[in-house]
């Protein structure tokens, strides 16, 4: 997958000790309509990192040109999901996770495919 030029939102948040099982558990059998708002809504890859030792979550979003993630939080599959994932994770009184934006500090140039990756 080619990032170059394409948004990326990356943030932080935050797991309770003890429940990454069942963190990794509830996002192995992520539901399909919830999958579906978030492609329909421009997100074209996800990913969720944990630093085991501070029970971070690191998030990471590739977003398509003209993305429409910030009407998800208005979407009923959103909130259910939120809702289903409170009592694993510092939320807002919304059940919504409590997020820490990150700001890039550093990008790999992308290797140039036409002069053979130099």
């Amino acid at each position: 997958m080619s990032t170059e030029a394409m948004p990326v939102r990356a943030f932080e948040m935050q797991r309770h000790p003890g429940r990454v099982a069942e963190y990794r558990r509830r996002h192995d059998a992520i539901w399909p309509e919830l999958v579906d708002a978030l492609h329909a809504a421009g997100v074209l890859d996800y990913r969720i990192f944990v630093n085991e030792r501070s029970h971070r979550l690191l998030a990471v979003m590739w977003l398509a040109d003209g993305h429409t993630v910030d009407a998800l939080p208005e979407l009923p599959v959103m909130r259910r999901w939120w809702d289903a994932m409170a009592d694993l994770m510092e939320t807002r009184h919304d059940n919504a996770p409590v997020t820490e934006d990150l700001t890039p500090v550093f990008v790999m140039p992308a290797a140039n495919a036409e002069e053979g990756g130099q």
